[in-house]
């Protein structure tokens, strides 16, 4: 019943008509509120993104939120996490630091010697720093960084309750929950502004995790009116087109409708408060999808790559797609310099905001995003032992750095090694029965049971096996990043300045990884169960 077109809601009715409207007469405040959207495990998925030239999920979701405000402010083509786990891609975005930089919070589920001295103890945070200078901080649903850096769990927003998490399961289970879902979104943002001062200026961060595993499967067809098979060559090659995997890509597009819905409650509450275009709006995610060899916890593409939208009307020009590399780090310099203040944290990233001004700009930006990761599921491997992984994404180029190339990049077989075949059920349920830091799906559960197919080798290569101490990917030629170049000789000179530069700024940042830090106490306790 669900799959049939839609009528749209009235508040999304509301809504576009308050951003198609004139901007207000009112110029942007000095001190704009800051709004950041960030959904757990987004990759880079809005209709926004579709390119006729380049066939692709983008071309089924439909994001009509995400694409307004990309319309109004500049939409990022190439934007990408720090490292692509949770807890450390968090903690970068809101220091503005690469992730390595932030001790026991480097790392999902930190191992973190107890009592040792912590690095991450002397930091700040965006949020904090905008505290001080005058805002009304707070946020709804994840956080997993210290809450210290939000000001304390005191500024923890959802009294209406935390339905948006589990959405597909809520409104299967009762189809008419959908709007209820959304009403307790809009709840949750005004029981955070009745906690504001007269006039004061806020920062909100809404955290919703419906895109993180699990959903319900056939969700999306069923919810939004996705047909899997419109899927159908337009899967990364690295993905298996199968039936499968078709419907479980198509029931994660479904979350991402769900979180632009939400996104667009929260903006009209904006919009009836006659402070929207007083805002600075952001529109990202931690990481890429959950469950699908080459997502979430690797450094290509697929994994670290994820939307980014920026609206501030007068501040930011309309209109714009801006093509170079950013980096998530980047937001915290951003948001603090548009309140008028800087950070005290020593951050890596950069204010973005000369570059998209009116007459901006675009080559004053870094150009590159460094990407990297440590530990994602910490029993993934022998030894609670981390897969090191650093990149450097330019605008030609990817280049990989494996430091451990003998570990296995995914977690260890385990249930998987050999020719064993493991359990369906367990696969299903328990992420950690086989190569760990892929989450549990129908995809991963359908290429276990079926990896002794022949002409599956490329999925595997670039799913799960292990990985040469470097790779080099020509995007022009490769987007999807599936050709290693770095053993080829005719590329020898890229390959050479790119290790130089990535590790020019490793060195430059005291990255612990140079010195194996990662691989003992405190980084890693052994005896933490």
């Amino acid at each position: 019943m669900l799959a049939r077109a839609h009528p749209r809601p009235a508040w999304f009715r509301l809504f576009l008509g308050l951003l198609a409207s004139p901007l207000a007469a009112t110029a942007a405040t000095e001190k704009p509120n800051i709004v950041l959207l960030f959904a757990d495990d987004l990759g880079r998925y809005a209709s926004a993104y579709a390119d006729p030239a380049r066939p692709s999920p983008n071309d089924i979701v439909r994001t009509p939120v995400f694409d307004r405000i990309a319309a109004q402010g500049a939409r990022f083509d190439h934007a990408f996490v720090s490292v692509p786990s949770c807890t450390p891609s968090r903690g970068a975005l809101y220091t503005g630091r690469h992730f390595f930089r932030n001790g026991s919070f480097s790392q999902l589920h930190s191992r973190w010697t107890k009592g040792a001295p912590d690095p991450s103890d002397a930091i700040t945070g965006m949020p904090v720093t905008l505290e001080r200078a005058g805002y009304h901080i707070g946020w709804s649903h994840k956080w997993h960084i210290p809450e210290r850096l939000m000001g304390g769990n005191k500024r923890q927003y959802s009294p209406a309750g935390n339905r948006i998490n589990s959405f597909s399961e809520v409104v299967t289970r009762r189809p008419g929950a959908r709007d209820e879902v959304l009403q307790e979104v809009r709840k949750n943002f005004q029981a955070f502004l009745a906690d504001r001062k007269d006039g004061q200026p806020f920062f909100y961060s809404f955290n919703p995790t419906n895109t993180h595993r699990t959903w319900v499967r056939g969700s999306g067809k069923a919810l939004w009116g996705i047909d899997p098979d419109r899927l159908q060559g337009k899967l990364p090659p690295f993905l298996p087109d199968n039936a499968v995997v078709r419907e479980d890509f198509a029931d994660y597009l479904g979350e991402v409708m769900a979180f632009d819905a939400a996104c667009g409650v929260i903006l009209e509450e904006l919009g009836k408060m006659g402070e929207l275009d007083d805002t600075l709006v952001a529109v990202s995610g931690d990481h890429g999808a959950p469950g699908f060899p080459r997502g979430k916890c690797n450094v290509h593409d697929f994994g670290s790559g994820v939307p980014l939208t920026l609206r501030w009307p007068g501040k930011i020009e309309a209109g714009q797609v801006v093509k170079t590399p950013v980096s998530l780090i980047d937001l915290a310099p951003t948001f603090l310099a548009a309140a008028g203040t800087t950070s005290p944290d020593d951050p890596d990233g950069q204010n973005l905001l000369p570059a998209l001004a009116p007459g901006g700009d675009e080559s004053s930006l870094r150009g590159w995003a460094l990407i990297g990761r440590e530990v994602h599921v910490g029993g993934a491997r022998d030894g609670f032992l981390p897969y090191p992984v650093r990149a450097l994404r330019t605008p030609g180029f990817l280049y990989v750095r494996n430091f451990k190339p003998d570990r296995w990049p995914m977690g260890d077989p385990k249930a998987a090694a050999g020719d064993a075949s493991p359990d369906a059920k367990i696969l299903d349920q328990d992420t950690r029965a086989a190569f760990a830091d892929i989450d549990a799906s129908p995809t991963k559960t359908w290429l276990v049971l079926n990896r002794q197919q022949a002409g599956l080798e490329t999925v595997l290569l670039h799913g799960w096996e292990k990985r040469p101490e470097e790779e080099l990917y020509l995007l022009g030629e490769d987007p999807h990043q599936i050709r290693n170049r770095a053993a080829d000789p005719a590329h020898a000179a890229t390959l050479g300045k790119l290790r130089d530069q990535l590790m020019a700024e490793l060195k430059a940042k005291q990255d612990p990884r140079l010195t194996d830090a990662f691989d003992r106490p405190p980084y890693l306790d052994k005896r933490q169960r």
